[in-house]
């Protein structure tokens, strides 16, 4: 028998007509590897599986399945403005519709939910390290009116335990940030580093004006009966956090 979803509900003060959630892996119609909630439709699962997770994730949030729009998302700093084309490649969302949810996909790279305090404007971001580095978060933020009105919510990521990199990512950011460094810890191999997606997160949102910011302490990585993690199998499904006006 199939399990019902696991949701998690973001913790963050936002007006009460926005609405947003992020899934787990669990509850859902594909078989593994992408067992079983998975929401990608690009990581050669099942076609007709993958839409019936869509179709069950539309029906838990109250929305009709052709509201939700599934970007082709290529690790880079475009926003879309929702309601947009079938297949639009970015990987940001922004919308001040109501009923209309941005959602990003993700699978150890970092999903970032915003609102603005009236709740007349959502947005959502794709920050793996290299959107994240290249300035996806601040052309989200760009989006909004004020950044000392955003509200943000950092999602399920890799944690800083597991999230090994190479000198040339580190010195990516520090290129951006020099505080950046304060994100780093030497790794497990010499000339390798740990990094903390979240903590990067946080400082390019506080550099960019935003200081409410929320979540941020799980791992994909560890935590494999929750989370699908490209870094951990290679081959995986995709979660989906969203965010919308009611």
């Amino acid at each position: 028998m199939m399990s019902e979803p696991e949701l998690i509900i973001p913790d963050w003060p936002a007006p009460a007509r926005v609405r947003a959630i992020s899934t787990t892996r669990v509850g859902g119609y594909s078989a593994a590897p992408w067992d079983s909630f998975n929401l990608g439709g690009h990581v050669n699962d099942d076609p007709e599986r993958v839409e019936q997770n869509r179709g069950k994730l539309a029906s838990l949030v109250g929305l009709p399945r052709a509201s939700l729009c599934f970007m082709r998302q290529v690790h880079g700093t475009d926003i879309e403005t929702l309601p947009a084309v079938t297949d639009a490649e970015a990987d940001g969302c922004v919308t001040s519709q109501a009923l209309t949810p941005c959602v990003i996909m993700t699978a150890d790279c970092l999903p970032v939910l915003f609102c603005n305090r009236a709740g007349t404007r959502v947005a959502a971001a794709h920050a793996g390290w290299r959107g994240l580095c290249h300035g996806v978060l601040e052309q989200t933020i760009a989006q909004f009116d004020a950044p000392d009105d955003v509200l943000a919510w950092l999602g399920p990521a890799i944690g800083p335990q597991w999230f090994e990199v190479g000198a040339e990512v580190r010195r990516a950011f520090l290129e951006k940030d020099p505080q950046a460094h304060k994100a780093f810890l030497p790794g497990r191999v010499a000339g390798r580093f740990m990094g903390d997606l979240y903590q990067l997160a946080r400082q390019r949102l506080s550099a960019a004006g935003v200081s409410a910011v929320y979540g941020g302490h799980w791992c994909t990585y560890s935590e494999s009966d929750r989370f699908f993690s490209f870094r951990r199998d290679g081959v995986t499904g995709r979660m989906a956090s969203l965010v919308f006006i009611e």
